[in-house]
């Protein structure tokens, strides 16, 4: 193929430069789509692309060429709508001004000068020269440069020239591209194998010359012409633009379906918060009534209640009653003293036959106190100094016994009720034989 061969028809897609040719075979054959290389430098893999051969070249088949753009169009369209990226790669001559004008009408990253070695395998260090390019071009912008002398300002203007030249069209790229368009493989080589090393998939323009096998998505035309790279090119922009609207469709659709979950949401704690609004107030006033009725009941059972409860206890005024509670409670009190000390005693004695028997006559003595003291004072003297002989002359009983069993309970009641009646009765005796004293006086 030559040069010589395209120039008639120029003139008839001169005005369809601004407006996209349809995708068929007059476009497609009308741009040279279908002209190949010559027939010594063809790839034998590319044979089942080739129509024929005419004057020692061969002619690639354009109804392949068709289908196989729709579907590498639709898998860019794909790509791009998911929110990936598409780097357009055209180093050749004749590919550089395509590549960088539809790039910049779509706004999509190109690369139309020399691929650098590492541009996606290393791009760690090419992002840090990308950051470099953004700062100086910033600087020179707000004029904030700081540079001692011309030739400084002038050797950093040249450097920002030369990363443009090299990094203008990725300077936005903050992560690897997810597809790659690429014209002529066999001088992309480098951007191939660095791409088949990340497993990036590659859509891409291939000629009689090329292996198809090398890429995901082949394109067979000619890359060698620039209409022809123009018009793929074209097709390409417009599937890269077609995603990028879908995406943008897409991320519209996803941000109001959060703003309506989101206004969801809020309702439905809106909802939630009155309802347990509610619920409190309902809350509130029932314990307020609650309240109010136990308030009521209590004002109530005041009012209710008997009034002799506040009156006080009537006062004794009789005599008699006076004396009579004061003798009884005197009595109870006597009578629970030597309790305790009989209690008291036979706890501390042990428990011998001899102790039994002393504590046995001890306690006659005990009650018969107990019952003096408990009698009106009408009584002589003389009968509490009787006491002390009744101890004396009782005494010496209990240790004659001795030796015989203790009694039971009842029996010692009995003893002891026998002996008090022995000590009433010998103070009277004694009083009878004094007083019979005095009268033979």
């Amino acid at each position: 193929m030559t040069t010589s061969e395209t120039i008639p028809i120029a003139p008839e897609i001169s005005g369809q430069e601004e407006t996209l040719a349809p995708l068929d075979l007059r476009s497609l054959f009308v741009a040279g789509v279908h002209f190949g290389h010559p027939s010594k430098r063809w790839n034998p893999k590319m044979a089942e692309y080739i129509f024929g051969k005419r004057s020692r070249a061969h002619i690639i088949d354009l109804s392949k060429t068709v289908t196989m753009l729709k579907t590498a169009k639709d898998f860019v369209e794909e790509i791009v709508s998911k929110g990936g990226e598409c780097l357009m790669v055209g180093t050749k001559a004749q590919a550089q001004g395509a590549i960088k004008e539809q790039a910049d009408k779509i706004g999509a990253m190109y690369i139309n000068q020399r691929w650098l070695g590492g541009m996606m395998t290393n791009f760690q260090t090419i992002q840090a020269r990308i950051e470099r390019l953004v700062y100086l071009e910033d600087a020179f912008a707000k004029d904030t440069i700081v540079a001692q002398t011309k030739r400084e300002s002038l050797m950093l203007a040249a450097e920002v020239e030369r990363l443009n030249k090299f990094f203008g069209g990725i300077k936005e790229m903050e992560k690897l591209p997810q597809v790659l368009f690429i014209v002529d493989i066999e001088k992309e080589n480098i951007a191939v194998a660095e791409a088949r090393r990340l497993g990036i998939p590659i859509v891409a323009i291939v000629d009689t010359n090329c292996d198809p096998t090398q890429v995901d998505f082949a394109i067979p035309g000619n890359d060698d012409s620039v209409r022809s790279i123009t018009l793929i090119a074209q097709h390409i922009g417009e599937a890269i633009s077609n995603g990028k609207v879908a995406a943008q469709k897409a991320r519209e659709e996803r941000m109001a379906a959060e703003a309506e979950l989101e206004a969801q949401e809020a309702a439905a704690r809106a909802e939630a918060q009155a309802k347990a609004a509610e619920r409190a107030a309902e809350a509130g006033k029932i314990k307020a009534e609650a309240d109010a009725k136990k308030a009521a009941d209590a004002k109530k059972a005041e009012t209710s209640a008997p009034e002799t409860k506040d009156e006080p206890k009537p006062e004794v005024t009789n005599d008699e009653d006076k004396t009579a509670s004061a003798k009884s409670s005197a009595a109870t009190s006597d009578e629970e003293q030597p309790k305790s000390e009989a209690k008291a005693a036979k706890a501390e004695t042990p428990e011998t036959p001899d102790a039994k028997t002393e504590t046995a006559a001890e306690a006659p003595v005990v009650e018969a106190t107990a019952k003096e003291k408990a009698e009106p004072a009408k009584k002589p003297v003389t009968k509490t100094k009787a006491a002390p002989k009744a101890k004396a002359k009782t005494a010496p009983k209990p240790k004659a016994k001795a030796p015989t069993k203790a009694k039971p309970a009842a029996s010692e009641k009995d003893d002891a009720k026998k002996t008090a009646a022995a000590v009433k009765e010998k103070p009277e005796a004694t009083e009878k034989s004094k007083s019979g004293a005095d009268d033979s006086n």
